[in-house]
């Protein structure tokens, strides 16, 4: 969850290793720190934001280091828990988690090795110090202790004995490389090294990297050397600005028009629809299915809900979604006629991507990944894979991520009827002009933002919230709760409508708002019956109806109609008055909208 930065150039690299932390602060903002070699290994560590740090920095040069900007996992937020980490004449900064750490911190404290954190990566520090006895040049040290290392990590180390030298190595946690014109670097993601260089190299698990200003190598654990290619990125830096907006999940709101059309080009001027969309063997992989098996968290999990809808309705294949974190966990029953599909906007999700390593293990070889980064891991652990193109995503909270998931799920399950005979041409060229009219239907819904911003007052200073939705709007209820829950800390649950008697009703009073999602369809005369019930309790409503859903405003019931009905894509509108709800109420209440408390962008970690 943490971001690291390293950097060894001829110039000083303190301001780039600042503004890179400040692209990563996403990761973790909880504390930061750097360790530089000038003359000596010197190191700055401070609480809280990287703002505080760069103060802390003014006027300090040098030619070497290392930074962390950090999301605790071990040891409270707090300087001596900062990284960089100090073992003798070495810092090391890591972003994983080190699940043996209790172990080697016994074997180290037994060898006199003193520990003044409370983390895990002070155990690494300490270990490849100790290695340094029997492996004196520092890249065989590192290599040395990470076969030692048992979890998930990225690391950088430097050395005051090798003061023209950056140690990197990852396993499990995101690591890149940037290949500059006077240096050579490394950083979690490709954003925090924008500033000097779009040349990136993606290590694989198990790779250690020695970095000099004008060279690179790159071995595995046990020494064999290795080459990885160098792609050039399609980030820009303006990308990752944010511009004239006050935040990036505005910003990103914002971009969803864009997001979605990138993500829908290749469907520009097509007159079908081809599993080539999801690449050259997908004909092969959708043939004879008997399944589908969704693996995700958090956000891209309420996607997948949605597509369970979509598949099951259009391809009439079975679907199930299940929480990455659960189902590596439990005795599944292996099918490898299902397609297994992973969604993460990051593709660096931990437990999505060792969820899918386990599905793998049990015989399932027909993968599909939707993805918002195309170098990522999860990308490259499956057989198909389709990109969202939704651009850097910075703010916590995801929006244009979610929206373009849903796009690149409904073409999926598009695809999948037409394979199984289930889309006629008649309708197979309406679903490609619903989504080519996709972008220009969001444009509109976000036009909603003045009335929603009106009803944030009037709501965002309740301590608690209620969500309803029906069949597929279900899980755009839940994402709605999950965004306000995230950014503005209101408590906030979401309920299929039909489920209220069921319990939820008994929490319904005048201090508990009720937000539901109406649209037009088969389900909505059950839906009215429901907020009736909701009304007859004295709690308040707040409707996002369709144009014609022929529901009428009164004392208690307040409505925001939808531009237009959008038929089995309504839940991509429908969910973004939902995400400026929460960003309106989030700016009500002061809270940090990008950097929510106690919760990080990317989580790399279990």
């Amino acid at each position: 969850m943490c971001g690291i930065v390293t950097a060894v150039a001829g110039r000083n690299i303190v301001p780039v290793l600042l503004e890179g932390l400040a692209r990563l602060e996403y990761r973790g903002y909880d504390s930061a720190g750097l360790a530089v070699i000038n003359g000596g290994l010197h190191r700055l560590r401070s609480v809280g934001r990287v703002a505080e740090l760069a103060e802390h920095a003014k006027g300090v040069e040098a030619h070497l280091g290392i930074a962390h900007t950090r999301w605790a996992t071990h040891g409270v937020p707090s300087e001596r828990n900062a990284h960089p980490h100090i073992s003798g004449n070495l810092a090391v900064v890591h972003n994983g988690i080190i699940e043996n750490f209790e172990e080697l911190k016994t074997k180290l404290s037994a060898k006199g090795y003193v520990f003044v954190s409370d983390t895990d990566t002070e155990a690494i520090a300490h270990l490849i110090e100790q290695k340094r006895a029997a492996h004196p040049d520092l890249f065989d040290a590192v290599c040395a202790a990470t076969l030692e290392l048992v979890g998930a990590y990225a690391i950088g180390v430097v050395c005051l004995d090798t003061p023209d030298q950056v140690i990197v190595a990852r396993s499990g946690a995101p690591l890149l490389l940037g290949v500059g014109e006077d240096g050579n670097y490394a950083a979690s993601d490709a954003s925090a090294l924008l500033q000097v260089t779009r040349k990136m190299i993606y290590l694989e698990d198990g790779d250690v990297a020695e970095l000099r200003r004008d060279s690179l190598r790159i071995a595995r654990a046990d020494g064999m050397p290795v080459e990885r290619p160098i792609s050039v990125s399609s980030l820009s830096r303006d990308a990752v600005e944010l511009g004239n907006f006050r935040h990036y999940m505005q910003k990103e709101i914002f971009e969803q028009p864009q997001a979605l059309a990138n993500t829908l080009e290749m469907i520009g001027g097509a007159r079908a629809i081809s599993p080539q969309l999801f690449g050259a063997e997908a004909a092969d992989v959708f043939g004879d299915l008997s399944g589908v098996l969704i693996l995700a968290c958090g956000t891209s999990y309420h996607a997948g809900l949605v597509a369970r809808y979509w598949i099951e309705s259009l391809a009439q294949v079975a679907v199930s979604v299940e929480i990455a974190s659960e189902y590596r966990y439990r005795s599944s029953v292996p099918n490898p006629r299902q397609l297994v599909v992973a969604i993460s906007q990051s593709g660096e999700t931990a437990d999505t991507l060792a969820a899918l390593k386990h599905a793998r293990s049990l015989g399932h070889a027909r993968t599909l990944s939707i993805c918002n980064v195309a170098e990522s891991a999860i990308v490259r652990e499956t057989r198909l894979r389709f990109l969202t193109r939704a651009g850097p995503e910075i703010g916590v909270a995801s929006t244009k991520a979610f929206t373009t998931q849903l796009a690149a799920l409904f073409l999926l399950a598009a695809v999948l009827a037409k394979q199984r005979g289930r889309l006629d041409a008649a309708e197979e060229i309406g679903q490609l002009n619903a989504l080519r009219h996709l972008p220009v239907a969001v444009g509109k819904a976000l036009e909603l933002e003045p009335q929603i911003s009106v009803w944030a007052q009037r709501f965002a200073l309740k301590r608690h919230a209620l969500f309803l939705g029906r069949g597929r709007h279900y899980p755009i209820a839940l994402e709605g709760a999950l965004k306000l829950k995230e950014i503005s800390y209101i408590h906030a649950e979401a309920y299929p409508a039909g489920e209220l008697k069921h319990g939820p009703l008994a929490l319904v009073d005048a201090e508990m708002p009720v937000i539901a999602v109406a649209p037009r369809d088969d389900l909505l005369e059950k839906l009215k019956s429901n907020l009736q019930e909701v009304k007859a309790r004295g709690g308040e409503l707040f409707v996002f109806a369709d144009a014609e859903s022929e529901i009428s405003e009164s004392s208690g019931v307040n409505i925001i109609r939808m531009p237009e009905h959008y038929g089995l894509l309504s839940p991509v509108l429908h969910v973004v008055p939902l995400q400026l709800l929460a960003y309106h109420a989030a700016l009500v209440k002061g809270t940090d909208v990008d950097k929510p408390r106690n919760l990080a962008k990317s989580v790399t970690v279990e």
